[in-house]
């Protein structure tokens, strides 16, 4: 399990450890620790999230690494990271207290979980003032295994049941994973499979939304058994963010891949990232945030590498195709188009509706019909396809599957017919009029 002192300070002095993790089995040189990896997320834009080591670390490792991060004050631990190369605190938010618990994580029940969650979440440094101020930190418990879907049931009712005895510790979110298994047929590979094969993981994607909706009616079922506190000074939990912290798919040769779970991404990868950011932004109303497993080299990537060399995988187009979703109003569609069978999702901010249309057959082309409510200006049509469904991209075609800008105009007005070819996605910007 990671020490994070490990990742830390001159490169060429870090310990070299053995990772047994994951089925990884290789030497772990640590070059990629705290400050490599809240670094990179600050050149990215991106939101850190640290998970803390509750299997063999101790809470005073927590508190160090916590301190390690966000402290401004001039203490041992903020000079150390100074030292290091960033004197400004990172002010890392997001701290998931364990990691899948009920596995490698520790193997851990609900019951011993709760125990052991209490007494770390309790001695998160709070980084504020004053004990009447709010605190930024949001620690996140570990939720259940979705694959499980009975054992997920009964994980969320006993932890719950469980965090409802006397005084609640601090808690903000709760951490469900959901991987896309396709692991029944050892002969299906990321970039060699059948119809079938094809057809059985875009089906498998799809299970993550009823999944996803059981559990946000067990975790609010669970507050409810909170009981109103007898101090005036305690307040009372209200509310837990339901999260995803894991979602992707998982094909069976990643288990013996070298390195560790690595996997190629086609267009089948690519169509069931489609369709899961569909289903989580169609209920963004009940999850708070959801991450794919995983960005870099692992399952579903949005980036491979081979040494020197980075390739951007067609999940990377799928997540540029998809920004203009943020901060938009989901708009009410069915999943599926009546007609022709395409998955649709649609979202409107400032007067321009951002349309997704996937055809989601591996060899049928469809005609996708569209009526607006008001009349629109197309503005734009951007296309995800691959000539072939077991293409991908490699050091060698680093842009054999790229998305691009449709040609076709469009007149003004609310009827429309959208071309989406086998295997696409499909985003369309219109203007309301």
């Amino acid at each position: 399990m990671y020490h994070w002192r490990d990742g830390i300070g001159p490169r060429d002095q870090r310990p070299v450890t053995f990772n047994e993790n994951f089925g990884t089995f290789e030497r772990e040189d640590n070059q990629f620790g705290t400050d490599e990896f809240l670094q990179l997320c600050e050149l990215i834009g991106a939101e850190p999230w640290i998970n803390i080591n509750m299997l063999s670390g101790s809470i005073e490792e927590m508190k160090d690494w916590m301190e390690y991060c966000n402290r401004k004050e001039d203490t041992t631990l903020s000079r150390l990271r100074a030292a290091n190369g960033h004197p400004e605190p990172y002010n890392v938010k997001y701290w998931g207290l364990g990691n899948e618990v009920w596995a490698g994580g520790g193997t851990m029940t609900p019951q011993t979980y709760m125990d052991k969650y209490r007494t770390f979440s309790s001695a998160m440094p709070k980084f504020t003032s004053s004990v009447f101020e709010a605190t930024q930190m949001y620690p996140i418990a570990s939720g259940p295994d979705t694959n499980k879907p009975r054992e997920s049931v009964k994980w969320t009712q006993d932890f719950f049941k469980e965090l409802s005895q006397y005084r609640q510790p601090p808690i903000k979110g709760y951490d469900m994973h959901f991987y896309n298994w396709n692991i029944t047929d050892p002969t299906d590979t990321p970039t060699e499979f059948t119809e079938e094969g094809w057809n059985r993981v875009i089906d498998g994607c799809l299970e993550l939304e009823n999944l996803l909706r059981t559990q946000y009616s067990l975790v609010n079922d669970g507050v409810k058994l909170v009981p109103e506190p007898e101090g005036p000074l305690d307040s009372k939990l209200e509310h837990v963010d339901l999260i995803i912290g894991e979602w992707g798919n998982w094909h069976y040769s990643a288990f013996t891949a070298q390195p560790a779970l690595k996997q190629q991404v086609t267009m089948r990868d690519a169509i069931t990232t489609a369709l899961t950011l569909d289903l989580l932004q169609r209920n963004c109303d009940k999850v708070s945030m959801a991450c794919n497993a995983q960005t870099m080299n692992v399952l579903n990537s949005l980036v491979l590498t081979e040494g020197s060399h980075m390739v951007l995988t067609p999940n990377y187009d799928v997540f540029m195709m998809y920004q203009a979703h943020r901060y938009a109003s989901a708009l009410d569609l069915p999943r599926q188009d009546s007609e022709s069978g395409a998955y649709v999702f649609a979202s409107e901010k400032d007067g321009l509706i951002t349309l997704n249309i996937t055809n989601a057959s591996m060899s049928e082309s469809k005609n996708v019909k569209v009526l607006f409510d008001h009349a629109v200006e197309i503005l734009s049509v951007h296309r995800l396809e691959a000539d072939n469904p077991h293409t991908c991209n490699t050091v060698e075609s680093p842009d054999a599957i790229r998305a691009h800008t449709v040609k076709t105009q469009y007149e003004q007005g609310k009827d429309y017919t959208f071309e989406a070819p086998a295997a696409s996605i499909s985003v369309i910007t219109a203007r309301l009029l």
